[in-house]
């Protein structure tokens, strides 16, 4: 039983990490800020704002020993929700095992304190390129980390599950339940296919290879069909397991997995709503014991509205306390063994499944897939059919399109209480940490370190024995990230906008606002000219599925859409809206930078000479937020509970023709 927990400082969390561990947690999940994800220190200039947003900044040993103080890591159980960096962040965590054990005073023998530990790294890049949009290097490169992870901790961390393959994200990113068990499955093969490839481990041993795999994955609301999908996935993976790899031992296939449930269905409006469905989402990946969850994280109520407090934490915590020791659901055999409509639902499932997972195949695997911009633009082509679907009813979701009268709530009643707020000076304080970090160590030490790395890396050779050796010696996050950044380049992944599905027909409301949109460009431009709309994602957030679905629906209502994907700096998106001279600036931040990212890009929009181009934000943003925006100069905030794309892009015409000095309509 976990709750994802992490913000601000490595001491806050520290002590919110103990504050759940008394309450009856039985593990850790960590939530690292985007800083530490994507590899850089707090000092970068791309880490303005995002300092201690989403999750906890650890840019060196020292804030690792602040993080995990008190807590004995060789008795915890403990998962990283870390990618790019994942072989960073374990190495760190290892050293400050091997600390607490003393390893550095001869009291402990290192090789035995890392096999005592136990946890989970998530470590599965491609579904960064699909998703989260934390990746830092190219595919190729990037699956070489996770091979070296894979094969170190199979040999010298052996209770380590060294990467979660990442099919909630995928959800997150519109898959249907087909697409998230043929794409996470690819990943699968893609990992399992490079570490057998690098001859790291025995033949004789790739057994365990496969037995340390664990999967994360995403439960719906739709109850029996994500049930049904969970027993598909079993039954995929054991096939996958015996026939493509020959692992005998049915231990070593079983389908590993745990579990957070949706919170792509999670609403602002009615926010109390979301409690009864993530009951029924976690009853989705329990009640089957065929195919049950090993691990559960529950979000919170109110995570559509900003960061969750304890209480909130807490209150999620308890449901699946009143699952496991209230109810009797995890005294009995599977509860669906034998049911013809599981078994048909299943069976569809797995054969759909296959089919999309030959496709992948045949273009070469995940990875080609991936480059190719293919699992992308299908994903946010089903993204965009099920917002279809809710904006037309066709799907119901209650207190947004359907049952919308509601009475004033005790838990919203105070918007502003109702949500943790991040420490203002989280990033000043980490700051001020890597500066004396960089002070009191041996910088000697620390640039061999980083030289023999970057020398590894031109190599075959496994890195992780140079990471541990750079984290020993006091390299920095960014540092580390650096030195194979020079060898290995970064990377920009398709955007999958280009290529998308949008509305499959056009309706009367989006008819009616691509006819204001096409008279509104000829009236600023001239007969055939068009609006100019530019979809930025300032900073580190790389959840871009929300400006995606702005972009693709933008097209279809008639505008010319500038979209340049993730991380970008306020000045780049400056740049573009000038250089394509655009009529809005429409600005998606989910990661709670937006009132230092949005100033910035107002700011520069100013120096440029372009105060005349509107500016609108969407994201996760607290009403007190948004009226401040407002007052900044922001022509529109948008946040979850403005869930129909179609009303949005008529209101960004009326922003556009107020700018220009134009009647409210055309």
């Amino acid at each position: 039983m976990r709750t994802y927990a992490g913000h601000s400082t490595a001491a806050a969390s520290n002590a919110l990490f103990r504050t759940n561990l008394s309450k009856g947690q039985t593990g850790l999940s960590v939530a690292f800020d985007l800083p530490t994800q994507t590899g850089y220190d707090p000092d970068s200039s791309l880490a303005r704002g995002e300092v201690g947003k989403v999750g906890v900044p650890v840019p060196h040993l020292g804030e690792m020993r602040r993080l995990f103080a008190g807590i004995p890591l060789a008795e915890m159980n403990t998962s990283m929700t870390i990618n790019a960096t994942a072989m960073w962040l374990l190495a760190l965590y290892q050293v400050v095992a091997e600390e607490q054990a003393g390893v550095p005073d001869g009291q402990a023998d290192p090789a035995e304190v890392a096999a005592r530990l136990a946890g989970t790294t998530q470590n599965d890049i491609i579904k960064e390129y699909l998703s989260r949009g934390t990746y830092v290097f190219g595919p190729e490169a990037s699956l070489r980390l996770t091979a070296d992870v894979i094969a170190y901790t199979v040999n010298a961390v052996p209770k380590w599950n060294p990467i979660n393959i990442c099919s909630y994200h995928l959800q997150e990113a519109g898959a249907t339940p087909t697409q998230e068990l043929a794409y996470a499955l690819c990943t699968a093969i893609a990992v399992l296919d490079r570490v057998r490839d690098s001859g790291q481990v025995a033949p004789e041993d790739f057994g365990r290879v496969v037995g340390r795999i664990s999967f994360f994955v995403n439960a719906g609301v739709r109850f029996v069909e994500e049930m049904c999908k969970m027993r598909a996935f079993v039954q995929l993976w054991d096939e996958i397991t015996r026939e493509r790899y020959g692992v005998e031992d049915a231990k070593m296939r079983r389908f590993r997995y745990g579990v957070q449930v949706n919170s792509l269905g999670l609403t602002e409006a009615q926010p109390e709503n979301n409690v009864q469905r993530i009951v029924l989402e976690m009853l989705g990946v329990t009640l089957s014991k065929d195919a049950r969850a090993r691990a559960v994280q529950l979000p919170a109520w109110n995570e559509a509205l900003g960061l969750p407090r304890p209480w909130d934490q807490q209150w999620s915590l308890r449901l699946q306390q009143v699952l496991a020791y209230e109810s009797d659901l995890l005294e009995h055999e599977d509860l669906f063994a034998g049911s013809h409509v599981v078994e048909a639902k299943v069976a569809a499932l797995v054969e759909g499944a296959r089919a999309e997972m030959d496709r992948v195949q045949a273009m070469g695997g995940a990875i080609a897939a991936v480059e190719s911009g293919y699992m992308k633009s299908e994903l946010v082509s089903a993204h965009a059919a099920r917002r279809a679907r809710i904006e037309s009813g066709d799907e119901v979701v209650v207190g947004v399109n359907r049952f919308t009268s509601t009475e004033p709530s005790p838990l919203t009643a105070d918007l502003d209480a109702a949500i943790q707020t991040a420490d203002p000076a989280a990033e000043a304080a980490a700051l001020e940490s890597v500066r004396a970090w960089k002070e009191q160590r041996d910088e000697a030490g620390v640039t061999e370190a980083l030289a023999a790395l970057a020398a590894a890396a031109k190599t075959d050779e496994n890195l992780m024995t140079a990471t541990l050796a750079a984290a020993r010696a006091g390299a920095t996050t960014g540092e580390w990230a650096q030195a194979l950044r020079e060898v290995f380049g970064e990377f920009r992944a398709p955007t999958g906008v280009a290529g998308a599905v949008g509305a499959a027909a056009a309706g009367t409301e989006l008819t009616a606002v691509r006819e204001r949109v096409q008279a509104t460009g000829e009236e600023v431009g001239g007969p055939g000219a068009r609006l100019r709309l530019l979809v930025g994602k300032p900073g580190l957030d790389g959840h871009s599925n929300g400006a995606e679905q702005v972009a693709v629906r933008a097209r279809d209502a008639g505008f010319e859409v500038i979209y340049q994907g993730i991380r970008l700096t306020p000045e780049q998106i400056v740049a573009a809206a000038v250089a394509e001279d655009v009529h809005c600036v429409g600005l998606s931040i989910l990661s709670g930078s937006h009132m230092e990212l949005v100033p910035a890009v107002l700011e520069g929009l100013h120096a440029a000479g372009a105060d005349d181009v509107p500016v609108v934000v969407g994201g996760i943003i607290p009403d007190s937020d948004a009226r401040a925006l407002l007052e900044r100069g922001v022509a529109a905030v948008y946040t979850p509970k403005d869930f129909g794309l179609t009303e949005i892009m008529g209101g960004i015409v009326e922003v556009v023709r107020a700018a220009q000095g134009l009647d409210p309509r055309p």
